[in-house]
């Protein structure tokens, strides 16, 4: 890995499947004995609940009635 000149360097994809790392997770660099750990952030909301928040509101039954499950996804992925 390297280090960009803003500061900022890529968890490679492995690592972040292993791991539960989400695009939007909030994360943290601490330093402990000498060494940078990353760690989540207490308390942040999990992907689940941002995914909750996003699409509240954004539909009614009237909206979604008759719609088939192909229709629902494809308007929950927002495709």
């Amino acid at each position: 890995m390297k280090l960009n000149s803003k500061g900022q360097v890529t968890i490679p994809a492995s690592l972040r499947a292993k791991h539960g790392l989400h695009e939007g997770d909030e994360i943290d660099v601490v330093e402990q004995d000498g060494v940078l750990r990353i760690v989540r952030v207490e308390g942040s909301r999990s992907r689940g609940e941002r995914l909750i928040e996003h699409l509240r509101g954004r539909g009614t039954a009237q909206e979604t009635q008759g719609m088939t499950t192909d229709e629902l996804m494809e308007l929950l992925r927002g495709e």
